[in-house]
């Protein structure tokens, strides 16, 4: 049956297809359609259990040994899910016996990529292979050398400045899963710290980010990686100082 659609409305539906955001609903009398009522309750709880997901680290460590690269399973001072969500300055910290590890690989490198779950565990389940998949022949072919692959449970972005720092990195590459959207519980944000030290803020990091498969794809994602972190090498910084000037991303 065909809809009623208030005329000043329509001109938005065209929009429909270049996003998943809720744009042209429609409405009942003064309410929104019921099926449009469900999708937006269904997308809420999807966004709850993307933050209380739990990283499959075994699977990931399994997949990950594809890179031929040593991995480090590693957890952050955080010892539950809700002490993650009150606590976030103990997410941005590793415990003791992670440190004690890291201990064993000091070894000046060029790159440590991080893996953490952040506040979606599910984005990280399924994206960060994919994208991985893309970035490392990149980075490999352009001359970097990696510091071993972390994995961090209950991990935060400023974990990568523990991180990189003990093992000796020149840059850090934090792949995490970001704050659920009602569209999009599935998004991995990718933040690069050049010289990273614990105490960093956020002005220190360059970040890209949406990377899912209805988001920015891998292969996308993977080039934008490359071009900033071979600008922070070139001119050994990041953050703020550093600006993107490669252009908007073409639409292959």
């Amino acid at each position: 049956m065909k809809r009623n659609i208030p005329h000043e409305i329509e001109p938005l539906k065209a929009l429909q297809e270049f996003t998943t955001a809720r744009i042209a609903i429609g409405r009942v009398g003064t309410s929104i359609p019921l099926k449009q009522s469900l999708d937006f309750k269904l997308a809420h709880a999807h966004a709850r259990d993307a933050v209380y997901s739990e990283l499959d680290i075994n699977h990931l460590t399994d997949v990950f040994k594809r890179f031929d690269l040593p991995i480090l399973q590693l957890h952050s001072r955080v010892t539950h899910r809700r002490q993650y969500l009150q606590r976030p300055d103990f997410g941005r910290k590793l415990n003791e016996a992670s440190l004690s590890l890291l201990e064993d690989y000091f070894i000046q490198t060029d790159i440590a990529i991080i893996v953490a779950d952040g506040l979606s565990a599910t984005a990280v389940n399924e994206n960060t292979f994919g994208l991985l998949k893309e970035l490392i022949p990149l980075l490999l072919a352009a001359g970097f050398k990696f510091a071993p692959i972390s994995l961090v449970e209950q991990g935060r972005v400023a974990i990568g400045d523990d991180i990189g720092y003990n093992l000796k990195a020149q840059l850090s590459l934090v792949l995490i899963g970001e704050r659920p959207g009602l569209s999009s519980a599935d998004s991995v944000g990718a933040y690069l710290t050049y010289a990273p030290k614990p105490g960093l803020t956020d002005e220190s990091r360059n970040c890209v980010s949406n990377i899912r498969p209805k988001g920015l794809t891998y292969k996308k994602a993977a080039k934008k990686i490359l071009y900033l972190i071979s600008e922070a090498f070139k001119r050994k910084l990041s953050g703020v100082e550093l600006k993107d000037n490669a252009g908007l991303l073409d639409s292959h």
